[in-house]
């Protein structure tokens, strides 16, 4: 299976699990950086914080949800989000995303 480029950059990103349906990964952003505004066409994200505060905004409903060490939050098809690290401290979540096929629609 051919791998497509990530459509961004951040300090980290570990692939937990990867199955026909569900994709697991372990992300680490430093302060500032962002995964832009996008939708996914099928599959859900569940946010579950490990280290520091990620903050994961949405469209339509408007949504501003700040994920800490042991928090967690969900975005559901086809709603337009992005997640960045507002911080000054480094934070780490995992990013579970299912079921479904993925894709990485980004929106202006």
């Amino acid at each position: 299976m051919s791998e497509k480029p990530q459509p961004y950059q951040v300090r980290d990103i570990h692939i937990v699990a990867r199955g026909n349906d569900v994709l697991v990964r372990e992300y680490t952003l430093d302060p500032g950086e962002a995964i832009p505004w996008h939708r996914h066409s099928s599959v859900s994200d569940y946010y579950y914080g490990l280290e520091g505060t990620v903050l994961v905004e949405t469209r339509n409903p408007p949504g501003r949800h700040e994920v800490a060490a042991g928090g967690y939050t969900k975005v559901t098809p086809p709603t337009v989000h992005h997640v960045w690290n507002a911080s000054n401290k480094r934070c780490r979540f995992l990013l579970v995303q299912g079921v479904g096929k993925y894709d990485f629609v980004k929106a202006d």
